[in-house]
């Protein structure tokens, strides 16, 4: 009977000792309060009472650094609220500085997190504060990447979530953008009637730079008939000129009903003698001795 009372327990002492530790995990083993070993995942067993085994997250994680009231540079209250994200790295050094180096490694960073953002905000103004998030992220990364070295702690990056102005700051906030955009739009809008009216006017002297052109080539073109019309009246209409005025004082003296000598031969005689259907030349009486 005695075997099998010691044989329960030895079973209960073994299933007691039993320990798991999962992939996203590790552990450490202290024996009589020191530290004993380091646990990777999987099975391990230790001695019930005498053996504790501590287990430590190591993938990311999130806290978030509760929202706080700070004063800027321009006196005004600020609501401020982030959230940083770390890991506890899986060697055994870091996972040994995570336990042993500091004491609740989670609520020291919130800690640190907000005291970095109180002295950061405290030195910007509001509206700076608001407009250079990055470089608050930035600053308050670095800062919490430097003092948790020693903890076994790797900052992966922090959020800026919000920084919210006194509720009457904020509304003459909204008027001021809400000025600036309707200022923006307006000139935007003046821009824009400025460009069409430009274009209109480029196209008005396209216009009349073309009318213009046209003009000057209509006016050579006439110019350059009237010279060949010249040239050729100059070149095969001369003598029939002549010719017509001859006619023009004929036409005159029969208008008078006078009389005139045309001399045989003449090229108005062929002439006269077409127009009029035939007019015999007249002929010299012979002198008389």
């Amino acid at each position: 009977m005695i075997y099998l009372y010691v044989a329960i327990l030895v079973v209960l002492v073994f299933f007691v000792g039993v320990k798991i530790v999962r992939p996203t995990e590790r552990g450490l083993i202290e024996r009589l309060g020191k530290y004993n070993k380091f646990a990777n995942p999987g099975f391990h067993w230790i001695i019930p009472v005498i053996d504790k085994m501590y287990i430590v997250n190591v993938t990311e994680q999130m806290v978030n650094a509760d929202p706080q009231e700070i004063i800027t540079n321009d006196n005004l209250n600020a609501s401020v609220d982030a959230q940083v994200y770390f890991r506890v790295k899986n060697e055994e050094e870091s996972v040994k500085g995570a336990v042993y180096n500091v004491n609740n490694y989670k609520w020291q960073i919130v800690n640190l997190a907000r005291t970095t953002l109180r002295n950061i905000i405290g030195t910007l103004t509001l509206k700076s504060a608001n407009s250079e998030r990055g470089k608050i992220n930035a600053e308050l990364y670095n800062t919490l990447h430097n003092e948790t070295k020693n903890w076994g702690i790797e900052i992966v990056r922090t959020e800026l979530k919000e920084i919210d102005p006194p509720k009457d700051v904020q509304e003459t906030m909204n008027k001021v953008v809400k000025a600036e955009n309707e200022k923006i739009a307006a000139i935007d809008s003046a821009t824009a009637a400025e460009t069409v009216a430009d274009g209109i006017k480029r196209a008005k002297i396209k216009e009349a730079e073309g009318f213009k052109q046209s003009k000057i080539l209509h006016a050579e073109g006439e110019a350059e008939a009237i010279r060949l019309v010249n040239e050729a009246a100059d070149k095969y209409f001369i003598g029939n000129a002549q010719l017509l005025r001859k006619l023009e004082a004929v036409e005159t003296s029969l208008s008078t009903n006078a009389k005139i000598v045309i001399p045989t031969g003449t090229e108005l005689v062929n002439i006269i003698g077409e127009m009029a259907g035939g007019i015999l030349p007249l002929e010299r009486k012979p002198k008389e001795k």
